[in-house]
This record gives C-alpha cells, sequence and structure tokens, in this order.
C-alpha cells in the first residue's frame, strides 16, 4: 500500500474459487533465556542486538521478539530490489494496458461473483463500493493469487538496516512485533513481498494497525488467510477512514469542446459538473454529468489523452497509493468489473514515459529557464506541473501541464 512499489504491477491473473484457510497456529508463548541471535552478517547481528533493545522497550515482549526472529538473515534478494529499483516508468497507457487487461477484468467480475454475499456485507457495513475493492484486491495480489512469500520481519530488519529510509522501515518492524505481538497471526505466517506489504491487499504493518478489522469474527484480523474476508473489510475499513462516498464515481471521462482553455485543467479548480457543462465539458454521450460533487479535470496524457472529470473519491484512493496511475488504474478497474467500457480516447503512444533521470533533468531545465519547480527529485508532483503549464503558456504552447519528452527536448 502506499507508495513503496511504485507502477510494479503482478502479472499473474488467475483466480479461482476462495476458500476459508486454516487457522494459524499459535506461537510459543513461554519466554526463554535471550540467546544472541546469530545470522551470517556480523554487523546485522550488532543491529538485531540493539534493535531488540528499543523494541523491548516499546513493550514487545521478549517471547515475541525471540520467536520472530529465531530463524532470520540478512536477505540480499530484498537488499538488491530495494538499490535496483528501476530507473525506467511505463507510460500511464502501458500501465493501464496491464493493470485493466481483459483477463484481469474477467478474474475480477468471477471474484466478484464468488464472493458477491461477503461483499454485499461489507459495502453495506462500511459505505465502500464492492467494486472498488474488488479492483484494489486486483492490482495488489491478482485476486489473491499472489501475496507475496517474503518473511516480513527478515525484509523490514534487512532494509532498516541497509535501506536508505532505515528509520521508516525500523517502524514497520516494530509495528509487525506488535501484530505478531496482539496474536493476529504467527512470525511463520507473516509474509508478503520485498517491502513489507502484506496480505490479499497488502498492507504495510503500520497500516495494518490502524485499519485492519476482523472480518469474520474469528477474533484475529488476519490478512494472510486463504479467507479474504479480513483483508476485503480491512480495505473497505480504511477507504471508510479516508472519507469514501458510496456511489460516487471516482472519476468520469469526459469530452472537451473545441477551443477549452486547458489552463482551467487544474487539481484546484473545482466546480459542480453542471458548471463544467456550461463550459462545454460532458459526459461521452453528450450530456451533463450529474452533480455528484464539485469535480476537477485532469489531463493525464496532456492534451493528446483522455480527460476525466475527477471528484473527491480520487483523492481517497491517492491514500491507498498517491501514483495518477494507480488511482485511474483502481477506478477504471472497478469500473469495468462493474460493467462499464474501456477508456474511448486515444493515447499519445508515440510518446515513452520519462524516466527518473529524464524527469530530474526536466525539473532542473524549468527552474534554469526561470520557471521553478521547488524541487529537484525526478517526481511530476503539482508543483512540476505548474511549472510546466507557466512555460506552455509563456511560450504559446497547449498549457496542459503534460510531462513529455518533446517537451524536454525543446527545453534541451
Amino acid at each position: 500500500m502506499i507508495d513503496l512499489r511504485g507502477f510494479v504491477l503482478l502479472g499473474f491473473l488467475g483466480v479461482g474459487p476462495v476458500l476459508a484457510g486454516p487457522i494459524p497456529q499459535e506461537y510459543p508463548q513461554n519466554v526463554s533465556p535471550y540467546t544472541q541471535v546469530q545470522t551470517s552478517n556480523a554487523r546485522f547481528n550488532r543491529w538485531i542486538s540493539g534493535f531488540r533493545s528499543r523494541a523491548l522497550r516499546q513493550g514487545i515482549s521478549a517471547a515475541t521478539f525471540d520467536t520472530a526472529f529465531a530463524n532470520i538473515d540478512l536477505n540480499s534478494t530484498v537488499i538488491e530490489r530495494d538499490r535496483n529499483q528501476s530507473e525506467f516508468s511505463k507510460a500511464l497507457w502501458e500501465y493501464l494496458d496491464t493493470a485493466v487487461s481483459d483477463a484481469r477484468v474477467r478474474n475480477g467480475r468471477r471474484a466478484l461473483e464468488n464472493n458477491m454475499r461477503l461483499l454485499n456485507q461489507i459495502e453495506a457495513r462500511y459505505s465502500v463500493d464492492k467494486e472498488v475493492v474488488v479492483a484494489i484486491w486486483g492490482l495488489e495480489s491478482a485476486y489473491g493469487a499472489v501475496r507475496g512469500s517474503t518473511n516480513v520481519i527478515e525484509a523490514m530488519a534487512t532494509l532498516a538496516l541497509e535501506a536508505r529510509r532505515g528509520a521508516f522501515f525500523e517502524e514497520q518492524l516494530v509495528a509487525a512485533l506488535q501484530i505478531i505481538e496482539a496474536g493476529d497471526t504467527a512470525p511463520g505466517n507473516m509474509t508478503g513481498s520485498w517491502a513489507g506489504a502484506m496480505g490479499h491487499t497488502q498492507f504495510i504493518p503500520t497500516s495494518f494497525l490502524d485499519y485492519a478489522v476482523d472480518g469474520n469474527g474469528d477474533g484475529r484480523r488476519d490478512i494472510w488467510s486463504d479467507d479474504p474476508t479480513d483483508a476485503l473489510a480491512s480495505t473497505a475499513n480504511y477507504l471508510r477512514s479516508f472519507g469514501w462516498t458510496l456511489g460516487q464515481p471516482w472519476g468520469v471521462e469526459v469530452q472537451l469542446p473545441d477551443g477549452f482553455d486547458y489552463a482551467t485543467a487544474r487539481r484546484e479548480n473545482e466546480q459542480l459538473p453542471s458548471a463544467w457543462a456550461a463550459l462545454g465539458v460532458v459526459d461521452l454521450n453528450g450530456r451533463a454529468v450529474p452533480d455528484h460533487a464539485r469535480g476537477s479535470i485532469l489531463l493525464p496524457g496532456g492534451a493528446e489523452g483522455a480527460a476525466f472529470m475527477i471528484f473527491p473519491n480520487f483523492e481517497v484512493l491517492e491514500r491507498y497509493n498517491t501514483a495518477d496511475a494507480y488511482v485511474i488504474g483502481v477506478g477504471h478497474l472497478s469500473d469495468r468489473i462493474a460493467g462499464g467500457r474501456s477508456i474511448q480516447a486515444t493515447w499519445p503512444r508515440a510518446d515513452g514515459a520519462l524516466s527518473a533521470s529524464q524527469r530530474r533533468e526536466l525539473q532542473e531545465r524549468l527552474t534554469a529557464a526561470g520557471f521553478d519547480t521547488t524541487k529537484i527529485d525526478g517526481r511530476i508532483g503539482p508543483l512540476t506541473i505548474n511549472a510546466i503549464r507557466n512555460y506552455q503558456l509563456a511560450n504559446g504552447l497547449t498549457p496542459d501541464g503534460y510531462a513529455s519528452v518533446r517537451l524536454l527536448e525543446r527545453l534541451r
């Protein structure tokens, strides 16, 4: 969850009926004398010894700690994955080709049908649309087929020692130990991604502590089980906690009129759909979008791609993962699962996605040209988009705020 994995998509799309799994065995509760953890790495051994003291001061019992760390080692695969995250990312349309593929839509509809009673109960209890919960399930773990097999304690300990964000991963490690301490799962069952995302809908440990719920009433919040009840209920609870509105779309694909003022397509420029309709912005059937709430116009592929009118639920999905591509992927997949049609507009497929170094170069060149992006971090956020739009306005270009290879070439 959140943004640890960037745009990485799970490629396994198969899903069958979800069956309840056995209740995990309890881990030993007895407290035995502490034996120094001996891994293959002396530096890791010293770190574990120091961390044990810190963890116990935060309320973790010696029994929980020693059981959780009994068989771990420094995980070289986790280190490699952290240090070699791709310089390159997919363009939005390439991402959506996978995120909302025909197979993923088909499997999502099957998952919805197979779990309809449960999902109706979750929707009624948490006031979160069931198709959205299923879409997150589909993107995060291919509907439970690929939940991750890495030992989360080992991964978090490795990253706490080796990663640039060591303090963050130590916080996640403490949270993981607290989950074990509470009895929600046993150390051997706490598996997930290399970055610590766990279960059917890939909660990180701190999010689990804040938002996970016991959906089936067995006394545990077990998001790892083959039974997806707790994970799906927890996902709905997470979205509800950030203000999800039942029945409100995340966004609607719209048509823009000839002569549309692209400078008005800003996230902060929110108007009722009826006001947008007065400016010629209508749905694909040529009708005004219903007044669900105030919305803004999003152009994720620039003026040559699809246009969306987005609503407050878009921002709620951003709390799960901040990337526009992820939010559009979840939203569009949920629409397709519900029987909606695919995105109708074409994308500028001749454009490739900017690499991380190219995004930094774009920011550097914009700032040098007098259009300050504030940060040179390779992240195309609101400040960079505004800088791009101001540059476009100053140079007689369509002010769509789109970061493209063509724009970078013009700045060079």
